[in-house]
């Protein structure tokens, strides 16, 4: 099917889509041999070879989806001229490309999502969703309930005010206060700039929600694969249920090892869950048990003996 070059592009994961329409720009997409400079050129990705700087797109690899808890110490981004590590140096065992799904900060904990579906991507990035982001937060001394309201009605900051948030207290200690900020815009370390506007320093900041997502129990530095209907739900779009992808979703990795655990299926009822086998078995068969009537005895040749009438 037909599609337009910066499309092709983006849904291969290789950027995004803005940036696909810069590298078209500059010469450096062509299709079938022949440089395209157009921003309307289409090509059918089943048929055509497209190729980005000299690498031929593949545009047949498996979509991933990772939930990652991401620990403290790692920079969400794909290279780093100082050396530090990298969200993906936790995902070894992942065949494909993956890329963050946005940003969380050098020192900021917690649920990132990665994938190589750049149109899932943009479409969770894009501001007219407002998809929901809810952080932990361990603040340095007291809160006040001042500060929490000035954060949930918006306050200004160097790029504009923010939106209303909603902004509680989870847990009061001797020295720090833990705080949860929930909100949906993505400007660049903003939950540490709202705190910073309310004279509040930040201790430590985890994501814990992302849309319907949550890190449940995943442990710091795990990932795991995101299920169909997860995938579908967190982007608002219509559910498709695929067998492979169930099998490998909602196994969490730990440097690259796989560790899934067992549950145990719970009865269909409570009949069949408590009572003895055998009154199972007769029930399965439309009947109690006890109701069964005797079949009528044998004669010495080993014929049944007439029902009396």
């Amino acid at each position: 099917m037909l599609e337009r070059l910066q499309k092709i592009i983006s849904a291969a994961g290789i950027t995004s889509r803005r940036a696909s329409e810069e590298l078209i720009l500059n010469g450096q997409v062509s299709v079938n041999g022949v440089v395209m400079t157009e921003l309307g050129t289409k090509a059918d990705p089943s048929v055509d070879t497209i190729t980005v700087n000299g690498k031929t797109l593949n545009v047949k690899e498996e979509r991933l989806y990772i939930l990652l808890n991401k620990p403290s110490g790692y920079i969400t981004a794909l290279k780093d001229s100082q050396g530090r590590k990298l969200v993906t140096d936790l995902l070894k065992d992942v065949p494909e490309r993956v890329y963050p799904v946005g940003r969380l900060d050098y020192n900021t904990e917690g649920l990132l999502l990665l994938t190589n579906d750049g149109e899932w991507a943009n479409r969770l990035m894009h501001p007219r969703h407002e998809i929901e982001k809810e952080y932990h937060v361990r603040v340095r001394g007291k809160v006040v309930e001042q500060q929490l309201k000035r954060m949930a009605e918006g306050v200004e900051l160097e790029d504009g005010m923010t939106a209303p948030a909603v902004v509680r207290l989870v847990k009061s200690g001797e020295q720090n206060d833990w705080i949860s900020v929930t909100i949906h815009e993505g400007r660049n370390r903003q939950v540490r700039r709202m705190c910073e506007a309310v004279s509040l320093s930040v201790v430590r900041l985890k994501r814990i929600r992302y849309g319907s997502l949550s890190l449940g129990t995943i442990r710091e530095g795990q990932f795991r694969y995101l299920t169909d209907v997860e995938v579908s739900e967190l982007a608002g779009l219509p559910t498709k249920v695929s067998t492979a992808k169930s099998l490998k979703a909602g196994v969490e990795h730990s440097q690259g090892k796989a560790a899934q655990k067992r549950v145990p299926r719970e009865p269909r009822n409570a009949v069949e869950g408590n009572a003895p086998p055998a009154v199972k078995s007769a029930e399965k068969r439309g009947r109690p048990g006890q109701d069964r009537k005797p079949f009528a005895p044998k004669t010495e040749s080993g014929r049944r003996m007439p029902k009396k009438p």
